[in-house]
């Protein structure tokens, strides 16, 4: 069986938790691996098939989206022109992170796409939203990246086809400490305005992971460090406590190192501001702004020892599984898929089925 695994390129999330997908679906498939956007710091070490621009968004300075450089680097015209171009005829089917490119061709071929994400629990009414509905972010949810089966990550398992985090096994393995730092993880603010901001809490010091700056740097109880995979999980498993955006993957690491938390939603992000919704549920403050009348909050957080317990263990061989064997069904039972040749798992769980 030959299938095509497509990965959101915006922000390291998405490719943090394909590193822990890929090993279980080589082992179910031939995959092959497309990665579609352009603010990702880190790097599969698998090799990738396509590498599109796709339409994603730029971080900003000043705690939201950059939308004059979101604008200047969208085109619709070359977006078009990647989904034409990708030969998703030529797979069984796509599993897509909320990638665009892949599910805007499945569906323009009437290709079998299968949507694991984050994003695909966000279109659940199960799982909990802002108290403010934000129309057009549902829109973009659910036109973003179509699919025709949503299978979603989330904080918790709010329904059948909503699983816990997948946490990357150099942070399951990571050696756990508690060091008199908080680990910080903003990427729509600048270095400049965190300094501003953090230094007002001059007893406490911070260790800031910086999209804007190449090198190492301090500015007196804040040090600026660049983005590197190994130097932040081992940051964030020796921190106190980890301060980040309303993202997934890093609050969701962050509670399985049993460290306190506090998140701060991106502005205009109506993703973060439904994780925000759900991790306020679970009681992770969340503070809406950098504003000082927030700064009592974080003071409190700050001398406060509460931490969110949280048990996520390992299902990701799980939910591959259940992924094929949910898709190998649909196509035996619908004639319309017809592929005209003998699909074959890897994996002794399965049986040729002839289509």
């Amino acid at each position: 069986m030959k299938v095509l695994y497509a990965i959101q390129g915006t922000g390291n999330g998405h490719i943090s938790r394909a590193r822990e997908i890929i090993p279980h679906l080589q082992d179910y498939c031939q995959c092959d691996i497309l990665i579609s956007g352009t603010q990702c710091d880190v790097e599969l070490d698998v090799p990738v098939k396509y590498r599109f621009k796709g339409l994603g968004f730029v971080f900003g300075k000043n705690g939201g989206i950059d939308m004059w450089n979101t604008t200047m680097n969208a085109s619709l015209p070359g977006l078009r022109r990647e989904i034409a171009q990708l030969r998703v005829e030529d797979y069984d089917f796509v599993i897509n992170d909320f990638e665009p490119v892949s599910a805007w061709a499945c569906r323009k071929k009437k290709v079998p796409c299968i949507s694991l994400s984050h994003q695909g629990s966000l279109l659940n009414k199960n799982v909990p939203f802002p108290e403010v509905q934000n129309h057009f972010g549902r829109f973009v949810l659910r036109n973003y990246a179509p699919a025709m089966k949503h299978f979603g990550f989330h904080f918790e398992a709010y329904d059948e086809n909503i699983f816990t985090p997948v946490i990357r096994k150099q942070v399951r393995d990571s050696e756990i400490e508690e060091l008199d730092y908080y680990t910080v993880y903003l990427p729509s603010f600048n270095d400049e305005r965190l300094i501003e901001k953090l230094s007002h809490f001059w007893s406490t010091s911070w260790h800031v992971f910086s999209k804007h700056s190449k090198v190492a740097y301090q500015k007196g109880n804040v040090m600026i460090k660049p983005i590197t995979n190994d130097a932040f999980v081992a940051d964030m498993a020796k921190s106190k406590g980890v301060f980040c955006g309303a993202g997934f993957e890093t609050p969701a690491e962050a509670l399985f190192l049993n460290k306190k938390l506090m998140v701060i939603p991106m502005k205009g992000q109506y993703e973060q501001q439904c994780n925000a919704a759900a991790l306020d549920l679970m009681g992770v403050p969340v503070i809406k702004n950098f504003k000082k009348k927030q700064f009592d909050k974080i003071s409190d957080w700050l001398d406060s020892d509460k931490k969110v317990k949280v048990n996520y263990t390992d299902q990701t061989r799980m939910i591959i599984r259940k992924i094929f064997e949910v898709n190998v069904q649909h196509v035996l039972q619908n004639n319309n898929w017809d592929y005209g040749y003998q699909l074959t798992l890897k994996t002794p769980e399965f049986q040729q089925a002839r289509i």
